[in-house]
């Protein structure tokens, strides 16, 4: 595969500010909604802030998207600096565990509609062909990378915010089999990455999601 710096450039440049909002919001909502339902843990260590400094993480924030635009993988993703929860200040700890834990892939969908509303403004108001073109390429960069983390934090595996939904949704009974894979799970969701089951899985929702946004708004 030949390098193109300019394309690389530009792909950066239409990313950078939808990963960055993504990912951030994503872990605010953690914390804004373990904040309001009694853990007030993450306000505490000021990491309610959308300033994406106090959520970045070296790897998952810039390292792992910038490898994946580089060699031109299928979909990016990505992860911030995880927000502090102590789950036993929540007031009803299973169902607000879900709550929590819905609250970040929530957050991506908000944003998905909030690019697409951008997306139609850049198309409608921007004269310059251009400028309107690269806007209108970081709004659909902005759709799809909330999709993706949507769909791919939905992943039914601990630690993904799926696995503690269907820990809170579980009978405690079957939920303790999902605390014993949850050392084990980041190393799940890296092999699926790398034998591109996880491809396989995320592209087919995140596209009919895509639609059905589409055809909502556009």
């Amino acid at each position: 595969m030949d390098f193109d710096l300019n394309t690389f450039l530009y792909g950066l440049a239409t990313w950078a500010i939808p990963v960055l909002f993504a990912i951030t919001l994503h872990e605010v909502a953690h914390g804004w909604v373990a904040n309001k339902l009694g853990d007030s843990t993450a306000k505490m260590l000021g990491r309610l802030s959308l300033n994406p400094i106090k959520h970045v993480d070296p790897m998952g924030t810039i390292a792992v998207p910038a490898v994946l635009l580089l060699i031109g993988s299928p979909f990016l993703f990505g992860w911030a600096k995880p927000v502090p929860v102590n789950f036993r200040n929540l007031k009803n700890y299973r169902s607000d565990m879900v709550m929590v834990a819905a609250a970040g892939p929530a957050a991506n969908l908000f944003m998905a509609v909030l690019w697409i509303i951008l997306l139609v403004l850049f198309a409608q108001t921007i004269p310059d062909e251009n400028i309107a073109r690269g806007f209108m390429d970081m709004s659909q960069n902005g759709i799809m990378i909330n999709l993706v983390l949507l769909v791919f934090n939905l992943l039914p595996i601990p630690p993904l915010d799926g696995g503690r939904v269907l820990s809170g949704l579980l009978p405690v009974s079957l939920s303790r089999y999902l605390d014993v894979i949850e050392p084990y799970g980041m190393f799940i969701v890296f092999g699926l990455l790398y034998f591109g089951v996880l491809n396989q899985i995320v592209a087919p929702i995140v596209n009919i999601l895509a639609d059905m946004l589409a055809s909502l708004f556009l």
